[in-house]
């Protein structure tokens, strides 16, 4: 019996039936942000739906804790990790037609099989990479106008015109980062995509989800502890 220690193997080495899919590491990336995003989300709109509770420090506290991840995250990825797994490429447009025509019976050719990830998986990426950094560099100026245990709050930090602008822009990217919370989690939970919910839990695909959903050839794998 194969034992499963994801803490001694490198993202893409399959040992036995297992292939690692994502590290220790970026896995509790992603369930801090995702924890960060819910509060913040939380604390912004359900005082607006009538709840009553103090929710400027949850809200101010949670967003530092996702600006922290996010420069977590983009150290990681620039030095620690492969970009080119999240660049769309040709091919990823290719497999797009290919779908299309075969969704509408233009083609018998089954479309391609994709890379580490899909095409609709880094579209999401790019776009709530977008709408998080947006939300971070908007929600820091905002911070100046509240008082916490390092500055007093100084509202006249900008002129009138410009804090109307940064407002607007927070707010309309935390109302699509709502939209894009829902999708997320709506395609996470279907039952054809619960294997990768599992491996953001557990870090594990197996062999046989790899062979079903993964080009080999694009995302290239290594039997290698």
């Amino acid at each position: 019996m194969i034992q499963w220690t994801p803490k001694r193997v490198a993202s893409g080495a399959m040992v036995g039936d297992k292939l690692l899919r994502h590290t220790l590491a970026d896995r509790i990336f992603h369930w801090v942000m995702a924890g960060a995003v819910l509060v913040l989300l939380g604390t912004a709109f359900f005082p607006i739906l009538g709840l009553d509770f103090p929710w400027v420090t949850a809200h101010w506290v949670s967003g530092l804790v996702l600006t922290a991840a996010v420069l977590f995250h983009i150290v990681r990825a620039f030095f620690f990790q492969d970009l080119k797994t999240m660049w769309i490429s040709l091919e990823d447009l290719r497999n797009l037609i290919e779908l299309i025509r075969w969704n509408f019976r233009l083609s018998p050719a089954i479309p391609g099989k994709s890379g580490k990830y899909s095409l609709a998986q880094k579209l999401i990426h790019h776009v709530m990479t977008l709408i998080v950094l947006l939300v971070v560099v908007t929600g820091l100026f905002m911070l100046v106008k509240i008082d916490t245990p390092w500055w007093e709050r100084n509202p006249y930090l900008l002129e009138e015109s410009s804090w109307g602008f940064i407002y607007v822009v927070h707010d309309l990217t935390a109302m699509c980062l709502i939209t894009l919370v829902m999708v997320h989690i709506y395609f996470s939970v279907r039952p054809e995509k619960l294997f990768f919910l599992r491996s953001m839990l557990l870090g594990w695909i197996t062999r046989k989800e790899y062979l079903e959903h993964h080009d080999p050839r694009r995302w290239k794998v290594s039997d290698k502890v």
